[in-house]
């Protein structure tokens, strides 16, 4: 049976597949629309399946918060390359993660099933590159708002804030985060392992000064307390406001106190595969591989 480019047309359209699968599909299934879309999206999964093994360490961070400002989820979607993240569907599809998330209080492993699966499975066939929903983080508040806070498409920020917190420190706060990369909340959160080291680093730096020890004593106070408010949040440098500390800006707002922050950043973490030759990589991708 002869194909028409118009039924090649509306499959691509219909589908996102290349024209040439469009249209070996529509032969073998003798014009038949529906049929051709079953054996897309059969061969779609199994490519899919095929690239799930590759690294994917680019992408989108998204974040999507209720009206209230009550609720809000940060999620991280992955792909191969730089150029899949600017893809306007890959794109829409990391934001659609994100409202379906907030919308069902989903977790990650919700989402890896059902309707968002089998999206993401046709975008790997669309998109040539394996793609992977890596993380998602809610936060709520009873009384107080989650500011939240991207820099682009690569950082995204939420803080939970109780008390009287206004829509402009809710994002300071998350801007701030997304600046400073703090650790923990408060001095006092900081682990009494992580705090034990740090200090015998400190001891044995000041070893060799030949100061008196009770002189020794107060370097490594002083050190240690520098160290804590340069990791902790409320102990930072207010980033508009240098003169300032996160804390101070707190006690200025009145009552507000932050509870939790998370801050997300494409990538971070996952091991990167060493990078072949350019014209290897042109070679790879002609193969199919």
């Amino acid at each position: 049976m002869a194909i028409t480019a118009q039924q090649v047309k509306e499959l691509r359209e219909r589908t996102g597949a290349g024209m040439m699968e469009c249209k070996t599909v529509l032969s073998e299934a003798d014009g038949n629309m529906d049929a051709a879309i079953d054996l897309l999206r059969k061969r779609g999964l199994a490519k899919a399946d095929k690239k799930a093994g590759r690294v994917a360490a680019e992408g989108v961070v998204t974040v999507a918060s209720s009206a209230d400002q009550t609720k809000a989820v940060i999620v991280e979607l992955n792909c191969e390359t730089d150029f899949v993240a600017k893809n306007d569907d890959f794109v829409a599809f990391a934001r659609r993660c994100a409202e379906t998330a907030l919308a069902q209080a989903a977790a990650l492993e919700d989402l890896a099933a059902g309707e968002i699966e089998e999206t993401r499975k046709s975008l790997v066939s669309k998109l040539g590159e394996n793609i992977a929903l890596r993380r998602v983080q809610h936060m709520s508040v009873d009384s107080g708002r989650v500011g939240t806070y991207q820099h682009g498409s690569r950082i995204g920020v939420l803080v939970a804030i109780a008390g009287d917190a206004s829509e402009e420190l809710g994002r300071d706060l998350a801007m701030h985060v997304a600046a400073s990369r703090p650790e923990v909340v408060k001095p006092e959160d900081v682990s009494a392992e992580r705090v034990a080291k740090e200090k015998e680093i400190l001891i044995a730096q000041a070893a060799d000064s030949g100061k008196p020890r009770e002189i020794i004593e107060k370097m490594i106070s002083g050190r240690m307390s520098k160290f804590l408010n340069e990791i902790a949040l409320t102990g930072q440098p207010f980033v508009k406001n240098p003169d300032q500390t996160v804390g101070d800006l707190l006690n200025a707002a009145g009552n507000a106190t932050v509870l939790e922050f998370a801050r997300f950043e494409v990538g971070e973490g996952i091991e990167k595969a060493p990078t072949a030759d350019f014209a290897s990589e042109v070679m790879a991708q002609v193969r199919g591989s």
